[in-house]
């Protein structure tokens, strides 16, 4: 019987071409796991009117461990006009099936690490006053609460008379109260105390285990005064227990500024969901974008890891598949770490450094290049070509690591 067992969920588009790829990985470090295949996404939807089918999330409760591709999500109209005929105007509404299993199984906590790869010609460089470039280390990780704000869903068009009834006794609505029913869109966002004083603190643990400086809180309290000013508060409370680590205080705003003209200031940033999920998109954009760009969702219980990127519809039908399936690599790596497989994803990150560095196989991506059919044609690699080139690099790592402990041995 296998150690572990992982759901695997490759989704839509190309979820489906990199997530066999993180497997073979996977397999090549001898990680002992079961994977059991889970349907989620775009054609649940159509078909079943449920983007994260409860068969799904069943084996997910069963399990507790989850390895996620990506998905397909479309605006309310093109969402409703895809469902299947028999299912239409019963009812069903499309709600994003990795939203949804956050809130579900209270993945609260998403880690997403914005660490560069020497040699990664997509990384941040920025001109020198005396001429010439420089090329700054990033090494950020971005905490994100990722259950509340305005990702918790409590929105209307067109808002019942209670709500509207609610919201009339702030004076700030005055200018709304004649707005007619069909012509209002309200969105909540909803941050507690609770949530947010237990995303501080993952930030600050993680900043002591690894070593990091200092704790950024990324909001936006001078003008969202009751819900970012929560959550600075708890930062602050939360900073009383780490006297050897700073705690930065940024406008969300600012910080998309300064990340570009200093990114390696920073080091742990802690932010509510919108917020955290625009700032890790910026900083990954420093070291190569989403195809370099991992995840973990972290719940009590339950945890799944994902690339950032999207499904890529545009990229999906192409055959040899081209997309950078390194991000996809990366999530495998945290979901190593999270169980205690350090040594594997050390190996693991190391082949992948390797491969960056010499950069003989480059995606489309990584070659600053269009993606397309043309693409392959033009020197880039296949998906399946960058993965066999990791392979490689990972089989010299395990030989040198077995070379090393066999002769640590022979000195006993």
């Amino acid at each position: 019987m296998a150690k572990h067992i992982v759901i695997t969920m490759p989704g839509d588009g190309i979820g489906n071409q990199v997530l066999p790829e993180a497997l073979r990985i996977l397999k090549a470090v001898n990680f002992d796991a079961e994977y059991i295949h889970a349907d989620i996404g775009w054609e649940c939807w159509c078909k079943e009117g449920n983007a994260l089918p409860e068969r799904t999330s069943d084996l997910l409760t069963r399990h507790k461990l989850g390895l996620f591709g990506a998905i397909t999500s479309k605006p309310k109209k093109q969402a409703e006009a895809e469902l299947a005929p028999t299912l239409r105007g019963k009812g069903y509404s499309y709600f994003s099936p990795i939203v949804t299993m956050r809130q579900r199984f209270h993945l609260d906590t998403c880690i997403r690490p914005c660490i560069s790869f020497p040699g990664n010609p997509l990384n941040f460089i920025r001109k020198k006053s005396s001429g010439g470039f420089e090329e700054p280390f990033v090494n950020v990780v971005v905490f994100r609460q990722n259950t509340e704000g305005l990702y918790a869903g409590v929105e209307w068009t067109n808002p019942p008379e209670q709500v509207r009834a609610a919201l009339a006794t702030h004076s700030k609505f005055k200018p709304f109260a004649a707005v007619s029913g069909p012509d209002l869109a309200i969105s909540v966002r909803i941050v507690t105390r609770q949530a947010a004083r237990k995303i501080c603190q993952g930030a600050f643990e993680w900043a002591k285990k690894y070593g990091y400086k200092s704790v950024t809180v990324c909001e936006k309290p001078n003008v969202l005064r009751e819900t970012s000013g929560m959550m600075e508060d708890e930062a602050k409370a939360v900073a009383k227990n780490y006297p050897g680590i700073a705690l930065w205080s940024t406008n969300i705003d600012a910080q998309t500024m300064w990340l570009t003209k200093n990114p390696e200031d920073y080091a742990v940033v802690v932010a509510s969901n919108l917020f955290g999920d625009v700032i890790s998109d910026a900083f990954a954009g420093l070291v190569g974008g989403l195809g370099f760009a991992a995840s973990a969702n972290i719940g009590d219980e339950v945890a799944v890891f994902e690339p950032t990127h999207g499904s890529a519809p545009k990229y999906a039908e192409l055959d040899p598949p081209i997309v950078n399936p390194i991000a996809m690599f990366l999530s495998a790596v945290m979901m190593l770490k999270h169980v205690g497989e350090v040594d594997k994803a050390r190996h693991i990150r190391g082949a992948i450094a390797a491969v960056v560095m010499e950069g003989k196989v480059r995606t489309y991506d990584m070659m600053r290049i269009p993606g397309g059919a043309k693409s392959i044609s033009q020197g880039a690699a296949s998906t399946m070509q960058i993965t066999d080139a990791v392979l490689a690099k990972l089989a010299q790592q395990l030989k040198s690591a077995e070379h090393a402990e066999l002769a640590g041995i022979g000195h006993k």
